[in-house]
């Protein structure tokens, strides 16, 4: 027929249908499923919740108020304090864990004696979990009177000191920065031992020292895989409750008062549900916000690295 397109008999032989691609999918539906009951229903259920003022300690309290939850979130001083609490937080456990995940990877990246033990005890801390992890710190390493540094500290003629109240943020941070340098390192590690060998070789036969060579041929290859790291660990680290929940309760004060601690604090101290949903909300947003940003950098620079090696 006049303007009709003729298609290869290979591409007709292998297209697959419409019905064929959907019984393909089928399996996949339960569990698609279950993600958007166990995810989205949540989600849209407090954005209901986020227009209405509503106190669960006040019965029949419950009634539309449109934008006021909203208003009251960026008016609150309370919620711009976490929010700088969460941003220090989470830059100082990222930085740390990241400037103590490099040496590590470095380390692991060289054939030594004991080479596997040492990488299935450098990697224990992050099988943990994080309510665990912040019940071991205060209890058994930070205590002013059991605590092992402490302890260790009165060998040089320092005294008990209560870490986790005297210094809550450092305290936070340093179980957080335990808790995710394994995170790091192993990123890190695959990166390293991404690297062409040859490039290496061909750096030592220049007379290129070791300083040299990561700082210009080693460092350049690591900086996608140090991003990824940056991103994928602030993103997590956002939600950081555990650790703040076991061991200072978000404070002295208001000291390590985050963003989700804050909102547990309203929903289920102060019982406030709208407040509270107007606060998770916005508190998703904002992590969207990012994360998309932060995503779309990411995948600039992995393409751009991919067409500079073609």
């Amino acid at each position: 027929m006049a303007g009709s397109a003729t298609l290869p008999v290979g591409a007709v032989a292998t297209a697959p249908t419409a019905p064929t691609a959907w019984r393909c999918r089928w399996p996949l539906l339960p569990a698609l499923l279950y993600m958007v009951v166990v995810t989205q229903a949540p989600f849209v259920f407090t954005v209901l919740y986020s227009f209405q003022s509503w106190n669960l300690v006040r019965p029949g309290s419950e009634h539309w108020v449109g934008l006021a939850n909203y208003a009251n979130v960026f008016t609150d001083n309370a919620f711009r304090s976490a929010l700088l609490t969460e941003i220090e937080m989470t830059v100082l456990a990222v930085a740390f864990a990241m400037a103590l995940g490099v040496p590590l990877a470095m380390l692991l990246d060289r054939r030594f004696p004991g080479r596997g033990v040492a990488r299935t005890l450098l990697i224990s801390p992050f099988l943990i979990m994080p309510t665990v992890s912040g019940l071991l710190w205060k209890t058994t390493m930070l205590d002013p009177v059991y605590g092992i540094v402490s302890y260790v500290l009165s060998w040089f003629g320092v005294p008990a000191t209560d870490f986790v109240s005297r210094f809550p943020m450092a305290s936070v941070v340093t179980v957080l920065v335990w808790q995710w340098t394994p995170f790091m390192m192993l990123i890190v590690l695959a990166g390293l031992q991404s690297q062409s060998g040859d490039v290496l070789e061909a750096a030592r036969v220049d007379g290129a020292g070791p300083w040299t060579t990561f700082r210009w041929i080693t460092l350049p290859h690591l900086r996608r895989y140090l991003e990824l790291g940056v991103l994928l660990g602030a993103i997590y680290l956002v939600n950081t409750f555990d650790v703040i929940y076991m061991m200072t309760q978000g404070g002295p004060g208001t000291r390590t008062t985050n963003l989700p601690y804050y909102v547990y604090q309203r929903a289920f101290l102060g019982f406030d549900v709208g407040q509270a949903s107007a606060l998770g909300v916005v508190t998703v947003a904002g992590t969207i916000v990012v994360a998309a940003v932060a995503l779309r950098l990411l995948f600039t620079v992995f393409s751009g690295t991919e067409r500079s090696a073609g």
